[in-house]
């Protein structure tokens, strides 16, 4: 419609507000598909998953998908091609090898697909004389449908001598304990064992040998296991992996090394960074890998336990009056994240009303929810089982909907089953999606999907509270946010069971008795007292972000201060303010934000500073407590060539030389640096320039230029994050990108 008004004779002033308006439209059609797409959360290996190693591809190869969780890696579009039925991984490889060049293949099998007919596979292929490597991942468990034991177990030695007698060309082993594997009996001759962080080496030496070759790759499932740590059945490792807030750039090197979603954004006061969810840790720690220097171990098991919060009275809350079971059932939907205790909320309640001899049926939707993916608790509570005529909540009779993660309750699987005045109480607080492992910049729009599910029900039906944060302020762990939603769902009324019965289920389920009874009374308590929240909320410490321009510069000016000196600051400041005489306010924001990223580049003094600061040690000790020995993960240019270095792990004695190096920033460009030559550093000097010299161009004739291209240059710093090798290739797209938008920059003059 705009076109064709944009066609006619109008003044030039309304068809401006008619492309305005176009433009806000557009912008707002854009972000509520993205919405949509967020609302619909996509699995994911989850953090440490050995699937995330094993199915990884040295480059220029191809494989062919499985059955099992590592059918995951299909939906990354990593190179993993198709699925198959148990007993029919590779088979289809057999008839397409003869229609294509491509000379080898790589196949996924989890061990318990090859004890069930997985082998029967490999004999087929071995038959046929095929070019393939098989990748066994030998993981202890049933890993995607909850860890159960797998049927029919073979030991690592005994698989190795099974592939040996069925005439496999090859074998080696990749694990992330070589240590254990070489200490087994019974091992098949010739079998090589590497250390995992050795796959893509190993990978491509197999893809250059005839035959059917084989990678058993060992390691244990890393949500099998954390569950074994909590009934003490596994080793705990006493180590937790920490991230210096204030080193990270928020690149994403960690996310894409680990494939971890623990890796969750932090916002700070210069912007998102990445910190560690120490609730949902896995302890694989293949995320300091990522190569920056931000990531500490902290030599401890325990969390600090944090300090008794004093506002929430003590007892129960008065009662409330319970929905009474009529002719017709009562249906619940829990939806979370899988790994989260969704499927535990659902089975409390049947417990409870199994305890009260009432009828209750229960659905779990779990699918691929054992890798982080959407798991649903379908709950239906009845006086006789005959009233119930459904296993699943059928669509628009769902009662109450407790959402455990915001993403998951705005989906179209959740808001279809609600009721009218259905009643929804939901976290605020959202788990990041798979699209945050690919795209550092992605954030939840938790404003969107409450306005969405505040659309879908009656007005005053809806409460949302931020409960992750508030289980983890009081509690001291996030895994208690579901249990504060289920009291808070009774303590509205509109779960028909007596709370005594939900204690003693509770009570039955044996694991962390008391504090899921305690975070259900803090449930209770936050439902009956509306501004328990609030009071809460304002214990947790903040970060507080410069709002005006003139709080931006003095920010980053003292920043700079202690990043060099005063003459440094004071460059800083005098361009920053020239710019905001003569350039637009939106502009020089841009300007004040990125020529600090572009100043107060992260070299080796400035890590050192930020790794020995108070600030630091305040935020060790705030959340694992004093006196705690930590292990520094870094790549000192000095063990190898630009793009080569590999982090290395260095002990607490490491803090003295870097005190020493923190004091000697004052060496910092001189003849005496002795970093100044690298090449990393000359770019990072011409980069920082170069911007220097695009502010001072503008300033000096604002009306000469395009301010709509200066903006897009402006902030491509914002791009350009990270360090070493990663920085470097950032660097240079921003670069490529400068020069195309500089075209553009110069306006043309008649």
């Amino acid at each position: 419609l705009a076109a064709r008004f944009l066609k006619l004779d109008l003044p030039e002033s309304l068809k401006t507000q008619i492309e305005n308006r176009v433009e806000l439209l557009q912008k707002a059609e854009h972000e509520s598909r993205r919405v949509l797409d967020i609302a619909e959360r996509k699995p994911f290996f989850c953090s440490g998953c050995p699937h995330n190693s094993s199915t990884a591809l040295p480059e220029g190869s191809r494989a062919l998908g499985g059955i099992g969780c590592h059918y995951i890696a299909v939906l990354q579009n990593h190179g993993t091609e198709t699925f198959t039925q148990m007993g029919g991984e590779g088979v289809s490889w057999a008839g397409a090898s003869h229609f294509t060049n491509e000379k080898h293949i790589f196949v996924n099998l989890g061990d318990g697909t090859y004890f069930h007919s997985g082998y029967l596979a490999i004999r087929q292929a071995i038959a046929a004389k095929l070019n393939m490597t098989y990748k066994i991942l030998y993981n202890d468990a049933v890993a995607m449908t909850g860890g159960q034991h797998v049927d029919g177990h073979l030991s690592v030695a005994q698989l190795t001598r099974q592939l040996d007698a069925e005439g496999i060309t090859k074998q080696v082993i990749v694990t992330d304990e070589p240590e254990l594997i070489h200490a087994e009996e019974g091992i098949a001759a010739h079998v090589e064992i590497y250390h995992r962080n050795e796959l893509d080496d190993v990978q491509r030496k197999l893809r250059e040998i005839s035959g059917v070759t084989a990678l058993i790759y060992v390691q244990t499932c890393a949500s099998e296991k954390r569950r074994r740590r909590k009934r003490n059945a596994y080793p705990d490792v006493a180590e937790r992996v920490f991230i210096n807030s204030e080193i990270c750039e928020g690149c994403g090197d960690c996310s894409k090394q680990s494939n971890c979603l623990s890796i969750e954004p932090v916002e700070t006061a210069l912007g998102t960074k990445r910190q560690i969810n120490q609730s949902s840790c896995n302890k694989d720690f293949s995320c300091v890998e990522g190569f920056c220097p931000s990531f500490v171990t902290v030599h401890t098991r325990d969390m600090k336990r944090p300090e008794v919060f004093k506002g929430i009275e003590a007892g129960w809350p008065e009662k409330p009056i319970l929905p009474e079971l009529d002719q017709k059932p009562i249906r619940i939907l829990v939806g979370g994240v899988g790994g989260t205790g969704v499927v535990t909320a659902g089975a409390l309640l049947g417990m409870a009303a199994h305890l009260e001899g009432k009828a209750a049926r229960i659905m779990d939707m779990a699918g691929l929810a054992q890798k982080g993916g959407t798991v649903y608790s379908y709950i239906q509570l009845a006086t006789e089982d005959d009233q119930i005529s459904a296993t699943k909540i059928p669509a628009g009779q769902c009662d109450l909907l407790i959402g455990a993660d915001a993403v998951v309750a705005g989906s179209n699987a959740a808001l279809s089953r609600l009721k009218a005045d259905a009643v929804v109480i939901v976290n605020e607080d959202a788990s990041p999606t798979s699209d945050f492992l690919e795209s550092r910049d992605w954030y939840a729009p938790i404003t969107d999907l409450i306005h969405r599910l505040r659309g879908r029900t009656t007005q005053g039906k809806l409460t949302s509270l931020p409960v992750t944060r508030i289980a983890t302020q009081v509690l001291g762990d996030a895994i208690f946010a579901n249990q504060i939603l289920l009291g808070m769902a009774w303590q509205a009324g509109q779960i028909p069971l007596k709370r005594e019965s939900i204690e003693k289920a509770i009570h039955l389920n044996g694991t962390a008795t008391e504090k899921n009874l305690e975070a259900f009374r803090i449930g209770c308590h936050l439902m009956s007292d509306p501004d328990l929240a609030k009071r809460i909320i304002a214990t947790i410490p903040t970060m507080r972000k410069p709002t005006t321009l003139a709080e931006l510069i003095e920010d980053r000016s003292a920043r700079l201060v202690e990043y060099w000196n005063q003459d440094y600051a004071t460059q800083y400041r005098t361009l920053v303010e020239q710019a905001a005489k003569v350039l637009p306010e939106e502009l020089t924001g841009t300007i004040a934000t990125q020529l600090y990223r572009v100043m107060a580049y992260k070299d080796e003094y400035e890590v050192a500073r930020l790794l020995t600061g108070k600030s630091f040690k305040q935020s060790i000790e705030t959340q694992f407590g004093q006196g705690l020995r930590l292990t520094y993960h870094l790549a000192p240019p000095t063990l190898g060539t630009h793009g080569s270095i590999r982090k290395c792990a260095f002990g607490y004695w490491m803090r003295i030389p870097m005190m020493i190096l923190s004091r000697l920033q004052w060496l910092r460009e001189s003849f005496l640096d002795p970093f100044a030559l690298q090449q990393e550093r000359q770019k990072e000097h011409a980069w920082r320039d170069r911007y220097i010299a695009f502010v001072k161009t503008i300033i000096s004739a604002p009306e000469n230029y395009d301010l709509s291209a200066a903006e897009k240059i402006a902030q491509l710093p914002a791009d350009v994050r990270g360090f070493g090798h990663v920085k470097m290739q950032a660097m240079d797209v921003a670069i490529q990108r400068w020069d195309e938008l500089s075209l553009s920059l110069r306006k043309e003059h008649e």
